[in-house]
């Protein structure tokens, strides 16, 4: 079986770039000069897309892509992808849902404790030299 055409609207993550190029045939949007003829020699070869927020999925790059099956996009929202036309065209669309979920709740956490503390006013008085020794 050979592997599938995968378009990659921008770069990402290097790991997943790298399982990315592993497992498909990979092709790097951003690295060709001329993506009319890119788009001539392989919109019909393309079955996913994997994309992110800067770039997204529109219409006009789905229309150009016959073959496509999938949009995987690398974040939480995906307003960035027609999801009407995929949902017309019967094309599956992917997000990274619940990634940063943790994350964000503690760092909101941290930045309410910091704040009833004082703990940046704080770190001001110290850079400051209000608080000498010896």
């Amino acid at each position: 079986m050979e592997p599938i055409d995968v378009l990659m609207t921008h770069p990402i993550n290097s790991h997943l770039e790298e399982q990315l190029n592993n497992q498909f045939n990979l092709h790097r949007l951003w690295t060709f000069d001329q993506t009319d003829e890119f788009f001539k020699n392989h919109s019909g070869s393309i079955r996913a897309i994997v994309t992110y927020p800067n770039f997204g999925a529109d219409r006009e790059l789905i229309e150009s892509l016959p073959a496509v099956e999938i949009v995987s996009t690398f974040s939480v929202g995906v307003n960035h992808v027609d999801l009407a036309y995929c949902k017309e065209k019967g094309i599956r669309v992917t997000n990274t849902p619940d990634v940063l979920t943790e994350d964000v709740a503690d760092l909101a956490i941290g930045l309410v404790l910091a704040t009833l503390r004082r703990i940046c006013e704080s770190d001001r008085y110290v850079k400051g030299g209000l608080w000498k020794t010896g």
